[in-house]
């Protein structure tokens, strides 16, 4: 934390900037266990840690203050750390000892008894509730009706091969089972049910998994490349589904590289930097020592790291530009730093949000104060009732005056693109002593020395992949903290908006007081009537951030619900990034909360790194579809030659280990040729897919079935008419353990061969007609189809009876590869026909139903507490983890003990902590009394009241 180090923070507010960050992470992670809060009547009953007790007294005038000692009536708080939403309060109760001030004990998580069972249930609660990806849903539903599909034909085949045999051996043939003959006939039984078996493998796609794996990995390593670094793998395809990106604007669509361009000082508007003796001696001290000590003294410019280059900046970069005015100025603020060290700044309130600026208090010789703030400058002109005139003295800042700069000095700047900060001071007496925690009457009346405006360039590159972006569908809406009009000049140099579109740009306060009813509820009609159009959200806090998100996911006012983007680099943007269905991270200027909160982290913080993740993504979506395409067909042509062949020949033309090599070549052999496909520009140029797409589109059936009808003609033509054609013996209604046929090993090889011939036909989805376009740009597809194609040979040449194979002469092979070749010329044939006028193709592969989604998510939450209430009570757990420090830190307290201030303190936690019950045991905010009755009605017995969500 930036700041004076003069300060022990030891909690943090809800409604504070931090808290409500982590209550919209999700700070509850662990969350509350599914039980009663229980009163305790005596708190030694339950096993606890070793209690961390105030025992500390209060010396007043050298006598010992038993005022708290004397009650007898005493108020015993319990707290159990590890389950942060159970606080038990003990009843009134008579102390044992008469030295004891209060007593805060804490639970552990392991009690004596149901420890274990507690645990579990506390795991129970804090597994997240994944939803599965867009792709996951899909093939997970294609392969469980394709495996139920398989084992319905594999049965029929195994029941008609047997019905077959015993009625053509026992009722046509008449023989009579004969004891002897049991063995046999066993053996056909067991032939039979290993088709069956065989049949069922190659239905079952087994290797769906597996290429999604493939293709997840290889993307993510090839990624990296791209500077993106995946943190979770399905972020991956799930980009390519992306229809909107939230992008922040500072170095993300910009350089992060702040200058100061323009200048307003002493009444005069600068367009370039001025030279020191244009601006008054004692004005120009004033601005080098507010930059110098109201910016973080970590925040700093450094040499460049090259001769020539542009020196270095370190820390914020706004505070850097500040700094480099300063250098400009021919100043020097490092001087005025070791004149003011960081530990003699008397006060910092640091920047946040919310207020949008950063004060600083010293102390001047003479024991008077000085604040420095700087700040939006809008919010900070508002405060100022005084400005530096062109002669250095102070003159009246009256509204009229701060409207004129505001029209003719910070708009300007602020339609070049600028982002303007207010510099500004204020002189405070010694006596009377202010209220420092009273900021708000502290940053007031301040005296405004200059309005700067800041250049961040947009990056060079981010034109043109914003243009990428809509060319693809993708909607890019600028999400920023910069005031209205940079924003709006910063996303027109982008070319997120364009002169004559509709859209809207708006700020934070606009968006919350349109998106809220009269209650200050917000309701989804309302997003829904603003977010298709709004392009430009300005002055955003990381609520409004986070509002936008959830108002756009949940929108229903669109066919396919929306995949949404963000990218962020602050603490700030974390609830919004953990929300998005992908989260961006600046992997240079990104935060750790950002980071743990992102999907993907953009190693070089630029933007066009998300349109290379956008590619990657639809890449990995074709991927698996063009494997889909390839399985598809040899399933459909390998389970009708099988069952057809089992059904007529008594025999499959395919056996048990031919299928097993024809399952390796589609699933594994594939899976990795297919899912290693690189992505080309060409996918850019299209849609996206979308949640409710199919798998497989009616182009794909066509070519699925089409390359099939192909496969299964050649096959049939071969198995009833083969051995005529090549003039060798038919290798049908062979006996049970004949030799390998000819007839038989022409029909696998020629199988085969249109497998692999089909696998370049396969690398085409959407209906091209150049399947060898970029062929050799994937090195690993062409090992593969050579590698398969080699082993091919060795198989059929030298498998003999293992592989049932018979060695085939030139001939036969040339015809095979004539055959196999035929399917690139059948492909383009497919190519011709008009998928529009197949009427009669579906498609396949749809994702589970809304109504399937809910069943499954109604199922697992039966057990479960109400998810509303977790939402509510979140936020709070923060103020238990302060409570937990508070516990190790109680030694603190001592020193405050000569105070006087120890009784009240341990009055406001006993406050807090009856609150923190109220808490818990009501689900609705209610009002608590708690009171600790003095049997000797000494001073300090009071009623201590507290009403939920006050504090």
């Amino acid at each position: 934390m930036e700041g004076s180090g003069k300060m022990l923070v030891t909690a943090v507010g809800v409604n504070s900037q931090t808290g409500i960050i982590f209550t919209l992470l999700g700070a509850g992670e662990i969350e509350e266990e599914k039980k009663d809060c229980k009163k305790e009547v005596n708190s030694n009953s339950s096993t606890q840690f070793p209690s961390v007790e105030a025992k500390e007294h209060n010396i007043i005038n050298g006598k010992q203050d038993g005022t708290l000692e004397n009650n007898q009536n005493k108020v015993d708080f319990s707290f159990n750390y590890n389950s942060p939403c159970l606080i038990t309060l003990s009843p009134p109760a008579i102390a044992k000892k008469q030295d004891e001030a209060v007593a805060m004990e804490m639970q552990p998580l392991k009690s004596a008894e149901g420890g274990e069972v507690e645990e579990k249930e506390k795991k129970k609660a804090s597994v997240p509730k994944k939803e599965k990806s867009v792709l996951q849903g899909k093939l997970t539903k294609l392969a469980v009706q394709i495996g139920k599909a398989g084992l319905v034909m594999s049965a029929i085949t195994v029941i008609i091969l047997m019905l077959y045999f015993v009625i053509e051996t026992f009722v046509i043939q008449g023989r009579v089972w004969l004891t002897e003959c049991t063995p046999i006939y066993v053996q056909y039984f067991v032939k039979f049910f290993i088709i069956g078996v065989t049949v069922l493998v190659v239905a079952v796609p087994e290797g769906l998994p597996l290429a999604v794996t493939i293709s997840l990995a290889y993307s993510v390593k090839k990624m990296m490349k791209d500077n993106n670094l995946v943190r979770h793998l399905d972020a991956c395809e799930t980009m390519g589904n992306a229809t909107a990106i939230c992008s922040d604007k500072t170095g993300t669509l910009t350089t992060n590289r702040m200058t100061v361009v323009q200048i307003y000082i002493g009444d005069q508007h600068f367009r370039d930097i001025p030279r020191p003796d244009q601006i008054n001696p004692k004005t120009l001290e004033l601005i080098t020592s507010a930059i110098a000590v109201n910016c973080a003294y970590t925040s700093k410019i450094m040499a460049a790291d090259k001769e020539g280059g542009l020196p270095k900046q370190v820390g914020n970069k706004t505070e850097c530009a500040l700094l480099g005015l300063v250098l400009d100025l021919k100043q020097d603020y490092q001087a005025v730093r070791e004149q003011i060290p960081e530990e003699k700044l008397y006060k910092v309130y640091t920047f946040n949000s919310v207020r949008k600026s950063m004060s600083t208090v010293i102390q001047m010789p003479d024991g008077s104060f000085r604040l420095y703030s700087k700040g939006a400058s809008e919010i900070l002109l508002k405060k100022c009732s005084f400005i530096l005139a062109r002669d250095g003295e102070v003159r009246a800042f009256r509204p009229r005056d701060r409207d004129e700069m505001v029209k003719k000095v910070i708009e300007p700047m602020a339609c070049d693109g600028l982002r303007t900060i207010c510099v500004a001071y204020r002189e405070l007496p010694a006596d009377p002593m202010p209220d420092w925690d009273n900021e708000t009457d502290i940053v007031s009346n301040l005296t405004c020395i200059t309005v700067v405006g800041i250049e961040d360039p947009v990056r060079p590159e981010v034109p043109d992949a914003i243009r990428k972006c809509q060319r693809a569908g993708i909607t890019v809406r600028m999400v920023t903290g910069d005031n209205i009009n940079t924003a709006r000049a910063i996303a027109a140099k982008c070319g997120i908006i364009h002169p004559g579109d509709d859209f809207l740009c708006m700020e934070g306060k606009d968006f919350n007081r349109r998106i809220r009813n009269e209650k200050g509820e917000i309701e989804q009609e309302r997003i829904d009537k603003i977010w298709p159009k709004l392009r430009v959200l300005a002055r955003s806090s990381p609520t409004d951030k986070h509002t936008l998100v959830k108002g756009i996911i949940d929108s229903t006012i669109v066919e396919q619900r929306q995949v949404v983007a963000v990218t962020g680099d602050g603490t700030n943007d974390g609830p919004a990034l953990k929300k998005a269905d992908v989260g961006f991270a600046m992997g240079i200027a990104g935060t750790d909360v950002a980071k743990e909160a992102s999907d993907i982290i953009l190693t070089d913080d630029n933007f066009s790194s998300i349109v290379k993740a956008v590619m990657w993504g639809r890449n990995v979506y074709d991927s698996i579809s063009k494997f889909l395409q390839f399985q598809l067909t040899v399933n459909v042509v390998a389970v009708i030659v099988a069952f057809t062949g089992a059904c007529i020949t008594q025999d499959s033309p395919l056996k048990a280990v031919q299928m097993l090599w024809v399952n390796l070549i589609m699933d594994t052999f594939a899976s990795l040729a297919l899912a290693t496909e690189p992505p080309t520009e060409a996918l850019l140029l299209r849609k996206p897919y979308g949640r409710n797409n199919p798998l497989i589109s009616r182009t794909m059936m066509k070519n699925i079935l089409g390359h099939a009808v192909y496969q299964l003609i050649i096959i049939f033509t071969l198995l009833f008419v083969g051995e005529k054609i090549f003039d060798i013996d038919s290798g049908r209604n062979a006996p049970l353990h004949s030799p390998p046929s000819e007839h038989y090993t022409i029909i696998f090889n020629t199988f085969v061969l249109m497998q692999l011939f089909n696998e370049i036909n396969a690398r085409k989805i959407h209906g091209e007609r150049n399947v060898f376009d970029g062929i050799f740009s994937n090195p690993i597809f062409c090992s593969i189809v050579l590698g398969t194609f080699a082993i091919q040979i060795v198989i059929v040449q030298f498998g003999g009876k293992p592989f049932s194979c018979s060695p085939l002469n030139v001939e036969q092979w040339l015809w095979c590869l004539f055959v196999g070749m035929g399917e690139l010329i059948w492909g383009q044939v497919i190519a011709s026909v008009p998928t529009h006028q197949l009427k009669c193709l579906k498609e396949a592969g749809h994702g589970p139903a809304p109504d399937e989604i809910m069943d499954e998510e109604l199922a697992e939450d039966e057990e479960e507490i109400d998810y509303a209430e977790r939402e509510l009570r979140r936020g709070q757990i923060l103020w238990f983890r302060g409570l937990n420090r508070i516990q190790t830190q109680m030694e603190v307290v001592s020193t405050f003990k000569r105070s006087g201030s120890f009784q009240g303190a341990v009055r406001r936690r006993s406050s807090v902590l009856s609150q923190l019950h109220d808490v818990t045991n009501n689900s609705t905010p209610s009002h608590v009394v708690l009171s600790t009755a003095n049997a000797t009605g000494a001073p300090g017995s009071e009623s201590l009241h507290s009403v939920n969500g006050t504090s």
